[in-house]
């Protein structure tokens, strides 16, 4: 009876931590709406809590850099936009790409919410 009292409990302590494990990881993308906060936001709040979780959760330290080197590419890809304006091209590119970076953001952290590891599409890996 004990065995089966002390194997509930190992178990539980798995699931919470995979909860939160899963939690932290879903923030990582999810914090990236705070460029709509502050500039740089969208780098600036997954590096927080990717430095301050990745050494406690291996799917965060995974997570927390994906989203990371994916928001340093779409703001390179932005800047690029926004020079192209120029051209005219640069306006329909903008527009896309910020719908594109909400919709893969919202499918990685959901993703992230259930456990799987994902690749954002057309990401350059500045952190390894």
């Amino acid at each position: 009876m004990t065995t089966m009292t002390t194997n509930a409990k190992t178990q539980n302590n798995v699931q919470a931590r995979n909860r939160d494990e899963n939690l932290w990881a879903m923030l990582c993308h999810i914090s990236v709406f705070a460029g709509f906060l502050m500039p740089f936001g969208n780098i600036i709040a997954p590096l927080i809590i990717w430095l301050i979780k990745k050494d406690e959760y291996p799917l965060v330290n995974d997570q927390g850099k994906e989203a990371i080197n994916f928001q340093i590419t779409l703001t390179i890809y932005l800047f690029a936009s926004i020079i192209l304006i120029i051209l005219v091209i640069g306006i329909p590119l903008l527009i896309g790409l910020i719908f594109f970076g909400f919709i893969v953001t919202v499918i990685a952290a959901i993703k992230a919410s259930e456990g799987e590891k994902y690749r954002y599409p057309m990401t350059i890996r500045f952190i390894n």
